[in-house]
């Protein structure tokens, strides 16, 4: 995934595209930042599933920082996060969707409804069993919707 990256930003950077070389850079750097996290030497390749994880974490601060520009009546800052999690997202496994996740939840509560205390225990559950191809944020609401 890093080499792929890497081209992306040779193609942007033909391409003229300020907005996409710098987000690629950003997430190039993110990769690095991660290798010396782990005490790895930072040129050494991060595995695949490293990298997804690095991106899910920037799409999470891009969709954090949109809403708090938003908030903050900073419309020209969110449109920005906007455009590097556009980018980002290409890299990331199609998610699943809301009515797509609703199906699962609800054939997992029928097969074992569980007490609403104990909801913060099966949304894990869930994202285990969802793998990386379900937004956190969605499968917490429909739970919170659906447990009651």
């Amino acid at each position: 995934m890093q080499e792929k990256i890497k081209d992306e930003i040779k193609k942007a950077m033909i391409a003229k595209d300020p907005v996409r070389v710098g987000a690629l850079r950003m997430l190039s750097a993110a990769f690095t930042n991660e290798l010396v996290s782990q005490g790895r030497p930072p040129q050494e390749p991060l595995s695949d599933e490293d990298c997804l994880k690095v991106i899910k974490r920037l799409t999470k601060q891009r969709k954090d920082s949109m809403d708090q520009f938003t908030a903050a009546g900073r419309p020209e800052l969110a449109e920005d996060e906007k455009n590097e999690l556009i980018i980002l997202e290409e890299f990331l496994p199609t998610q699943m969707s809301e009515a797509e996740i609703e199906s699962a939840v609800k054939a997992k509560l029928a097969a074992s409804p569980i007490d609403p205390s104990k909801k913060g225990i099966f949304v894990g559950t869930m994202m285990k069993e969802l793998g990386g191809n379900a937004d956190g944020a969605v499968v917490k609401a429909v739970i919170d919707r659906l447990v009651v």
